[in-house]
């Protein structure tokens, strides 16, 4: 770290920073006020106008629809693309360039663009640190401040949201759905592309377990590291929680069809950029507000979709989230479960498999309308909702059907990646032959009495019987951080046939912070898919094997995984095909589950158990709110009247 003299710092480099006028003219011009606007508007109306003509807007350009483009973008680019200060993750490194192509859209139809930012962390860069403490609390933080940027403009007409990412992209969306009066569109940013030799994003995540397991050299540690993201722009290869939630925005209505995983910095992407300015010019045109897109409908067409797709368990929080925002019901563990038995998972996708295609693959196989097109045939969609386009998502299942655009990309696909589309979103028959199962189950039992979640369709076929049934009894292994259970993993602690019992980390402990760290090189060890992972935290959309979360009640909420000790026998139990499952303490030496039900009520509450000592106060605070307002399995949102109402009983 250099460190420069008291002169360098207090001294100028140039006598050209005292030359500084007082004055200058103005814009040139006038702005077109009118007698009616003088006498009726609001003096913000109309200081907002000599605040466009400061910016530069010329004066007669005033006067169209003012459309508000809001964005995640991070870091500082040059015109060629190279940084001068980076960003916090690919995702929304190029998010900018999507603003950009919007915006000249937007005026070249006689629109007033204006743009604002809420930049969004990165939960890869986060793994196994404090900084994953922030993450999920972000998003409500940033919903928040996209609804007041929303509302700070006040003669918007419209809004555009712009966003690629985990947090960033929930949490536009609930500000989006939280804007029902306005029309908007999304506009999701995009995937990077997967390197033509190397690991995914995924995989490199695992690179110092495996090396310190000998699994890898470190010249091979370094290789690969470098060229994992293989392009500058987009979110991660695989199908976690960015992707998902690109694919359920667009299954939402509020993307355009075929907006979702499209090649971050591709004419085609930039393409949906203006095409999406199109649209919600002509929403507002015609009427259509957020109001019309988002309904109890639209809502279980995405649960569909996703489960479908294979997607990730923490949109399971987050459309939640997004229900609340629009007023709507929230969907519950039993609407999920629900959705899960009738609905087949079709596409092969990493991090699910059985072959693991990147996400802009699954984007040339057609993409979204290509998994609706299977589920309309099986009666599985509700086709007569309104989308982003004006129009039915029937009609645009009819078009994207017939489209040059799907024969196109599809014929791309083929041609220069060997790869046939049908291969990567399947009808439900192939699937089924191929062994793909339906994606999440939600096991109860003693150590979770109010439940919990897995990826069932991610668990390692190899480790799951021939029935269908994953079974595993194996020793607890207890921690209450991370990095003491990532220790364990490393020094050879953990042997396979473990269950890995990780309390603590859940909203009180730890923000219910994210343990892909964990579950990533437990899935690329060559032992990890024999040792089973209980938590009260959550995991990484790309999270895969016997990974059990969202434990409830969590440690610190009096749950019995608080009771589980070091030695103790755990049994798993996961039909794949029913979708149900239990996780329970059993007793030793072949003893049953009412044996772990004797032991549970007996055994004091432990003492010591207590939130990580580098929780900040922003994130207990969101807990405590999240808590009364229904809890992870409500969306971790605030319910302002439940939370009124818990102050107010207070005060009595």
């Amino acid at each position: 770290m250099p460190i420069f003299r008291f002169e360098e710092i207090i001294n100028p480099g140039s006598s050209e920073v005292y030359d500084i006028r007082s004055r200058v003219p103005g814009p040139a011009g006038q702005i077109p006020l009118t007698p009616e606007m003088l006498r009726e508007r609001p003096s913000g109306d109309l200081f907002g106008l000599t605040h466009d003509v400061g910016m530069g807007w010329d004066p007669n350009q005033l006067g169209g629809p003012e459309v508000l483009i809001l964005s995640t973008h991070g870091g500082i680019r040059r015109p060629d693309g190279t940084p001068v200060a980076l960003g916090y993750h690919t995702g929304h490194w190029e998010v900018s360039l999507l603003m950009e192509a919007a915006a000249a859209e937007l005026k070249a139809a006689g629109a007033v663009p204006f743009a604002g930012y809420c930049t969004d962390p990165c939960d890869g860069r986060t793994q196994g640190t404090p900084g994953m403490f922030d993450s999920l609390p972000y998003r409500n933080d940033a919903a928040t401040v996209f609804r007041r940027l929303i509302r700070s403009l006040p003669t918007r007409r419209a809004v555009v949201g712009v966003a690629t990412c985990d947090k960033g992209l929930p949490a536009m969306m609930m500000a989006l759905a939280g804007t029902p009066d306005l029309a908007t569109v999304l506009v999701p940013g995009g995937v990077t592309l997967a390197p033509s030799d190397g690991e995914d994003a995924g995989r490199i995540q695992s690179i110092g377990a495996r090396y310190a397991h000998g699994e890898v050299t470190l010249d091979y540690a370094r290789d690969m590291s470098c060229r994992a993201c293989a392009s500058p722009g987009g979110g991660c290869q695989f199908l976690g929680t960015a992707a998902t939630s690109q694919v359920v925005g667009e299954a939402l209505g509020l993307s355009l069809t075929h907006a979702a995983l499209a090649p971050s910095g591709h004419p085609i992407w930039t393409d949906m950029a203006r095409r999406s300015a199109r649209a919600v010019l002509t929403m507002e045109a015609r009427g259509i507000r957020t109001r019309d897109l988002l309904s109890e409908a639209s809502l279980r067409n995405a649960m569909v979709v996703h489960a479908a797709c294979g997607g990730s368990t923490n949109l399971i929080l987050h459309l939640a989230a997004i229900a609340h925002a629009a007023g709507l019901r929230r969907p519950t563990a039993a609407d999920w479960t629900a959705t899960n038995r009738r609905v087949p998972r079709i596409v092969d996708a990493l991090p699910n498999g059985p072959k693991y295609f990147p996400t802009v693959q699954v984007f040339l196989a057609g993409g979204v309308p290509e998994v609706m097109l299977h589920l309309r045939r099986a009666g599985l969609l509700e086709t007569g909702v309104l989308t982003a386009s004006g129009e039915t998502l029937g009609r645009m299942l009819d078009w994207w059907e017939g489209s040059e655009r799907r024969a196109r990309l599809r014929e791309v696909l083929r041609e220069r990646d060997g790869v046939d589309p049908d291969e990567v979103i399947m009808d439900p028959q192939t699937a089924a032959g191929r062994g793909l199962t339906s994606t999440v189950c939600f096991p109860t039992g003693n150590l979770a009495p109010e439940g919990s979640v897995i990826k069932s369709t991610a668990i390692d076929p190899t480790v799951v019987d021939a029935d269908g049934v994953f079974r595993k009894r194996g020793p607890a292994k207890v921690f209450t951080t991370e990095p003491a259970a990532m220790e364990a993993i490393k020094d050879g602690t953990i042997r396979p046939g473990d269950v890995i019992v990780l309390m603590c980390r859940g909203p009180m402990g730890a923000g219910m912070e994210e343990t892909f760290q964990m579950t990533s090189a437990l899935k690329h060890l060559s032992f990890g898919k024999h040792v089973a992972v209980l938590t009260d935290a959550r995991f990484s959309g790309v999270s895969a094997g016997a990974c059990i979360g969202h434990v409830s009640p969590e440690a610190l909420a009096g749950g019995p995984i608080g009771k589980v000790r070091t030695g103790d026998t755990i049994e798993i139990v996961i039909d794949r095909n029913r979708l149900d499952g239990s996780v329970n303490l059993v007793g030793p030496d072949g003893g049953g589950v009412a044996e772990g039900d004797r032991i549970l009520a007996e055994r004091p509450a432990p003492e010591g158990l207590q939130r990580d000592a580098a929780l900040p106060d922003d994130t207990r605070l969101w807990a405590a709110l999240q808590d009364v307002s229904g809890g992870p399995w409500g969306g971790s949102i605030y319910d302002v009247e439940a939370i009124l109402r818990v102050l107010e009983a207070g005060r009595k």
